[in-house]
C-alpha cells in the first residue's frame, strides 16, 4: 500500500486527484468506482497500456484518452492495491505481478 500510495501521487494524481474522486466530464474517479470492481482485469491493462475509447463509470461516460505510464508490472500491482483498497474502495484479493490478468 505504501508503494501504492508514492507510485498513486506519482503518476495519476494530475487526473484522479488526491482522493480519487477525478474531474467530471473529464477524468473518471477511482473512489467508489463500479469499474473497478465490474472489470478488474480491463483496470490493471489500462494502467499497464494506457486506455483510449469509451468507457463508463458509476453510471458517467469518459472518453479521454489515458498514456501508458510506464510502469513495471511490480509498480502496476502496488499501484491497483493501493486504489482497490482507498476512498472507499475495498478488495481483499491482492493483485501480484504473477495473478494479474492482462499484463
Amino acid at each position: 500500500m505504501d508503494r501504492g500510495k508514492i507510485i498513486y501521487k506519482e503518476s495519476c494524481i494530475t487526473c484522479h486527484m488526491g482522493k480519487g474522486e477525478g474531474v467530471p466530464g473529464a477524468f473518471p474517479p477511482l473512489a467508489k468506482a463500479d469499474y473497478l470492481i465490474k472489470m478488474p482485469e480491463k483496470a490493471i491493462h489500462a494502467v499497464k497500456y494506457g486506455l483510449n475509447g469509451k468507457i463508463t463509470v458509476n453510471g458517467v461516460e469518459y472518453n479521454t484518452m489515458m498514456p501508458n505510464p510506464g510502469l513495471s508490472n511490480d509498480e502496476i500491482a502496488d499501484v491497483i492495491n493501493y486504489i482497490q483498497n482507498s476512498w472507499g474502495n475495498s478488495n481483499k484479493k491482492i493483485v501480484t505481478r504473477k495473478n494479474g490478468r492482462g499484463y
